[in-house]
């Protein structure tokens, strides 16, 4: 199993930008951060207490393949399929995670977890519109869930041809709820300087300076807008 822990930022940089979004949470709603690179995302730099990348947390491989097995023999068996996925995620097989967890939602299609779990390994695996419809399915029963609204945005910043307003609106309404979601503060500023917009971008940017002084997205965030119309 993961271990059960606050959640952890790191910056996830997109052509130049610094974006930052929620990776799987296990069954009692864990999240980790996902850091990736420019034109992926494998792991690199990752925070303090993060599971490192091919590493089983403790468990061995044969007990890996035994979770596995176990939820392929038992597809009506819950929580062997979430056990399943979460050892997927661990060696960052995601559409192998994203296979249990489909099993899992249809046993119990209502839980909220599971949802917003699949959601996750969706956009982990790279496919962003599968994962919008799962985050707006999440939204559907948990309208105040900002976390699952701010990856909600990402999935529109990360695609392979972004949407930049709906992106946007998604982290706006975040931050209705939370003026200093720090996420939504750092993702709203990379989609107004994705945009070209450097008056919103750099009020954003203002406005994350107050919330988190000490951010270590605000340097490479003020550089990104300082570039805007240079090129």
């Amino acid at each position: 199993m993961i271990n059960k822990e606050n959640i952890l930022f790191c910056i996830v940089g997109l052509l130049g930008g610094v974006i930052i979004g929620f990776m799987f949470a296990n069954s009692m709603n864990q999240k980790a951060m996902l850091q990736a690179g420019q034109a992926n995302q494998q792991m690199a730099g990752l925070p303090s207490g993060h599971p490192n990348i091919g590493d089983t947390q403790g468990g061995s491989i044969p007990e890996v393949q035994a979770a596995i097995d176990t939820a392929r023999a038992e597809p009506q068996n819950f929580d062997a399929q979430i056990k399943a996925a979460e050892m997927y995620y661990q060696i960052q097989r995601f559409d192998g995670a994203v296979e249990f967890l489909e099993q899992a939602r249809k046993i119990k299609p209502d839980d909220y977890n599971t949802i917003v779990n699949l959601a996750n390994a969706y956009f982990d695996s790279n496919k962003y519109e599968e994962a919008e419809k799962t985050y707006q399915l999440a939204i559907e029963k948990k309208p105040d869930d900002i976390n699952v609204r701010t990856d909600l945005g990402l999935t529109y910043v990360f695609r392979p041809n972004p949407d930049y307003e709906k992106a946007i609106k998604e982290f706006n309404g975040a931050l209705e709820k939370n003026p200093n979601h720090i996420q939504a503060l750092q993702n709203l500023t990379v989609a107004y300087t994705k945009k070209g917009d450097a008056a919103n971008a750099t009020a954003t940017l203002t406005r994350l300076k107050t919330a988190d002084a000490t951010n270590s997205a605000i340097a490479k965030l003020q550089s990104d807008i300082e570039k805007i119309g240079q090129n």
